[in-house]
């Protein structure tokens, strides 16, 4: 158990009640759950994406506690991962909307200090979005929202999603945001869907964010970008130039990079000085444990990263194990 709080906001978790829904219903939208030779087991959503391998630590929450003890880490946010539910019809992706709030929400009652939950919305049909968040805004341990960086051919800055924003909002809930994989030709070799398609993935909705007006028109909304933002802080002066020289980047009225500090930002790295200079940009004020749990390109010390590093003070470093998450999430 770990000696200080700390919170890991970025950690991913499949329930068995939403696998077996895939497994069982899944194949009419183009998605099913498959085991390889060596006896793996993945989900395939038609020929472009597949996640896993799904191992045990992904579904047992056992298993886990025991790698949280071993890793200091006092409580994880269980969140879904990819392929989320978008690929889904209406019918299906709401069902498991339901039963991955629901699984968590049981997390959180039986182990009420170590889980809490960010809730999936089934966000291709905006209005059983809306439906399934005051459901699940009422359920123990639900403490935010999580969405991907894109729904289907929708940007977040789509129209259609501004009721659910408004909603979520009210309720004092934050939005936690996950790339979904960038399906390009070019990035099929060297795992590079991942170290450069998410990171820009995630730049790419933060622009969309921005740019599309979602930031202006719901000040209250928090929204945290995972992988320490990705790309979006080294492209803060390119978005400014943008918008000080082109017509179309003239939605907004202040530069994009004034932006940068309305969002929160998990510690996925893989660098202390890539992080340092986050802190330096937005405050450590603004920045909270993540993992990535459990991929093999998690961090295996989320904790220890953080209270390695020499340049931070006491001060930051309670603000990132524990005190910014607290705040955000309500944790008291």
């Amino acid at each position: 158990m770990a000696t200080a709080p700390t919170i890991d906001t970025h950690t991913h978790y499949f329930p068995e009640t939403y696998l077996k829904l895939i497994a069982d219903h899944g194949r009419r939208c183009g998605t099913t759950v498959t085991t390889d030779s060596s006896g793996a087991t993945f989900i395939q959503v038609g020929l472009l994406l597949r996640t896993g391998p799904i191992i045990r630590p992904f579904y047992d929450l056992d298993e886990r506690l025991k790698i949280m003890d071993r890793q200091g880490v006092g409580m994880h946010a269980l969140s879904l991962t990819q392929p989320m539910v978008y690929w889904a019809d209406d019918d299906l992706g709401l069902k498991l909307c339901v039963a991955f709030n629901d699984a968590i929400s049981a997390a959180h009652v039986r182990h009420p200090d170590r889980f809490i939950g960010f809730a999936c919305l089934p966000f291709q049909n905006p209005g059983l979005a809306l439906a399934e968040l005051e459901r699940a805004a009422k359920l123990p341990g639900i403490r935010g929202i999580y969405m991907a960086t894109a729904v289907r051919d929708r940007e977040l800055s789509d129209r259609s999603f501004f009721p659910v924003y408004e909603r979520i909002a009210g309720l004092g809930l934050p939005i936690f945001l996950h790339p979904m994989m960038v399906n390009n030709e070019r990035l099929k070799q060297y795992y590079l869907i991942n170290l450069c398609g998410n990171p820009f993935d995630t730049a790419i909705a933060a622009a969309h964010l921005v740019f599309g007006g979602v930031m202006d028109a719901f000040p209250t909304l928090e929204v945290s970008l995972p992988h320490a933002g990705g790309a979006l802080p080294i492209l803060r002066g390119r978005m400014d130039r943008g918008f000080h020289v082109r017509g179309e980047c003239k939605t907004i009225t202040r530069p994009p990079s004034e932006y940068l500090k309305r969002f929160t930002y998990d510690t996925i790295s893989y660098s202390e000085d890539i992080l340092q200079d986050l802190i330096k940009l937005v405050g450590a004020d603004r920045i909270m444990i993540g993992s990535d749990y459990c991929f093999d390109i998690a961090y295996e010390e989320p904790v220890k990263f953080v209270t390695r590093m020499r340049s931070l003070t006491d001060k930051q470093r309670s603000q990132i194990l524990w005190d910014n998450a607290a705040r955000l999430l309500r944790l008291g």
